[in-house]
C-alpha cells in the first residue's frame, strides 16, 4: 500500500478540487452585475455530447444587466437557448441570428429565493463529491487491511483521520454556502 501520507494528500487534493468547483459555481451566481461566469455551469447538447457553453460560442457582457452569447455554428443556436433556459438560473435568452441576448432579471424576492436554491444545489453537489472522495479513501484503507499491509488499529486511526478531513471540508462548504446565501439575500 502507498504510504498513508500519500493517500491523505491525494484525498486532500481531490477535496480541494470540489471546493474550487464550488467557488467557480458560486462565482456564477452574481447578485448584482452580469458576469460571463454566470453561464459557466451551462452545458449545451452539441453534436451528440454535452459541452460547456464557452466551447460553442463567445460569452460577453456588453452592459451591467446583459450577457450575450455569440454562437459560432448557426445550427447550435436553439440548443444554446434551450440550455440557458433550462439551467435553473431563471434566465430568458432571446436569440437574434447567431447572437443570443440574456437579460438579467432584477433581483426580486422570488429571484433571490431561486438563487439561494441554486446555491444550495451547488453546495450539495460539492458535499457529495467530498463524501465520494472519503469513500474512496476508506476503500483504500479496507483494501490495505485485507492485504495485511496495515493493522486493524492503524486502519481505524487512519479512518478517523479521513473522517476528520471530510468533516472539515463539509464545514468549509457549509460556511461558503452560508456566506453566499447572506450575499444573495442582501438587498
Amino acid at each position: 500500500m502507498a504510504d498513508f501520507a500519500d493517500i491523505k494528500s491525494d484525498l486532500t487534493r481531490r477535496m480541494d478540487g470540489a471546493l474550487d468547483a464550488l467557488k467557480r459555481e458560486f462565482g456564477g451566481l452574481r447578485t448584482g452585475r452580469a458576469s460571463p461566469a454566470l453561464l459557466e455551469p451551462v452545458k449545451v447538447e452539441c453534436y451528440g455530447q454535452m459541452m460547456p457553453i464557452n466551447q460553442v460560442g463567445t460569452v460577453a457582457v456588453p452592459e451591467a444587466r446583459m450577457i450575450t452569447v455569440q454562437v459560432w455554428d448557426r445550427s447550435m443556436v436553439n440548443s444554446v437557448v434551450a440550455a440557458i433556459r433550462d439551467c435553473g438560473l431563471g434566465l430568458n435568452p432571446q436569440p437574434d441570428g447567431q447572437l443570443i441576448r440574456v437579460p438579467l432579471p432584477v433581483l426580486t424576492e422570488e429571484r433571490r429565493i431561486e438563487l439561494v436554491k441554486a446555491a444550495n444545489k451547488y453546495a450539495e453537489g460539492a458535499r457529495i463529491a467530498v463524501r465520494g472522495v472519503r469513500r474512496d479513501g476508506m476503500e483504500q484503507l479496507k483494501a490495505a487491511l485485507k492485504k495485511s499491509e496495515i493493522s486493524e488499529d492503524e486502519e481505524r486511526n487512519h479512518a478517523d483521520e479521513v473522517q476528520k478531513l471530510t468533516d472539515g471540508y463539509i464545514k468549509r462548504i457549509d460556511d461558503m454556502f452560508a456566506e453566499k446565501e447572506k450575499d444573495i439575500r442582501q438587498v
